[in-house]
């Protein structure tokens, strides 16, 4: 097994500490800077020749940045004879650009996947895509996990009785995700009929389902302005809902989103660590986050194992609290790198003396002739 490294880039470094301790390891010690013209400086400080490199870098503001710096961090890793590249990108960015509304418009997401690819990536491994058919979009394999075990897992926690709410879909692209939360706790769901004139500001939405009395929960992949999730709040509460929570996978709250959920309807509005919460939403009564870098890292260690990812879905508490015992699974792995390698040397050694034993013996027949 070849030795595992991982390397985080400038987007969210807490998550990519968090998630190599959980593997049994500290994160490999780059050089990460700004050149005085703006230009991104990055180095490697120690050898990550023949390993198996796992990049952390998500993505969150400024996200050309972000991006760009992911790419130098790859084609860094793959010119020092990395083994194998992985992108582990918790928010794909530009994942909302994924079609032509009109035929003037770019397929952004597929661009990003393109770069990705001629960078040296050779698997991407990212949570909740805006639509799971992004994965097409890549010549390289894309792993698209889910965060639904970890919203599960709080519902469950936190909401009592929580078979008797109804889980949301804020949208059409949030049914399946609520369809299939809503049969894992046997509640009942409804969903959203969104309708858009502009990107980004929602026209009206109309209620598909009953919710009177009901403790609900709103789902969706991501919050950006938050226009949807306060319009629903609205909506809901205009249905009788009794309690409001909304639940998403990426919190980018832009602009004045923290704001309008802070005077929202919502008792609580919740998110997972993907994207990083500055001090005014991480300190907020209001906000709760879900870590789900066990999640990352469990599928990590699945991945350098040669295991399947999907079986790490199958147990929700040996997922959520999974860390790798590094004391014997860690060592295991380091000790097998270097007895691979010290054979890899003895047998260089053996064909190079070889060698050395017939050159000299041709040149003593060549000096007795």
């Amino acid at each position: 097994m070849h030795r595992l490294v991982v390397v985080s880039g400038s987007s969210h470094c807490d998550f990519a500490d968090v998630v190599a301790e959980s593997l049994g390891l500290s994160l490999h010690p780059v050089l990460r800077a700004k050149f005085p013209n703006g230009e991104i400086q990055f180095e490697l400080l120690e050898s990550v020749r023949g390993a198996d490199v796992y990049i952390v870098q998500t993505s969150c503001e400024p996200v050309n940045d972000m991006l760009m710096e992911l790419l130098v961090m790859v084609q860094a890793c793959r010119y020092a004879s990395a083994n194998t590249i992985t992108a582990v990108m918790p928010l794909f960015p530009y994942s909302r650009q994924d079609k032509m509304d009109s035929w003037k418009q770019p397929i952004t997401a597929k661009l990003v996947a393109n770069m990705l690819s001629v960078a040296g990536v050779n698997r991407v491994l990212t949570m909740q895509l805006h639509n799971a058919q992004l994965q097409g979009f890549f010549d390289i394999p894309c792993d698209n996990l889910q965060s639904d075990i970890a919203i599960e897992s709080w519902i469950k926690r936190f909401i009592p009785d929580y078979t008797e709410l109804v889980i949301v879909g804020a949208d059409k692209g949030a049914v399946k995700t609520a369809t299939h939360i809503s049969h894992k706790l046997g509640t009942h769901v409804a969903l959203f009929h969104k309708q858009r004139r502009v990107a980004s500001q929602v026209h009206d939405m109309i209620l598909v389902g009953n919710v009177r009395d009901k403790v609900v929960v709103v789902v969706d992949d991501l919050a950006d302005t938050s226009n949807t999730l306060c319009l629903a709040a609205e909506r809901l509460n205009e249905a009788g809902a009794a309690r409001i929570y909304a639940v998403v996978t990426h919190g980018v709250f832009s602009g004045q989103a923290q704001q309008k959920l802070s005077e929202s309807l919502f008792e609580l509005v919740v998110c997972t660590n993907t994207v990083p919460q500055p001090a005014e939403v991480a300190q907020n009564p209001k906000f709760h986050i879900i870590d789900v870098s066990n999640i990352f890292a469990k599928c990590i260690w699945n991945m350098h194992d040669s295991t399947s990812v999907e079986n790490a879905f199958r147990s929700e508490s040996s997922l959520l609290n999974w860390r790798l015992s590094h004391k014997k699974d860690a060592d295991s792995v380091s000790k097998s790198f270097m007895e691979e390698e010290g054979d890899r040397f003895s047998e260089n050694e053996r064909c190079t003396n070889q060698k050395s034993t017939q050159t000299i013996k041709k040149y003593e027949k060549g000096q007795e002739n």
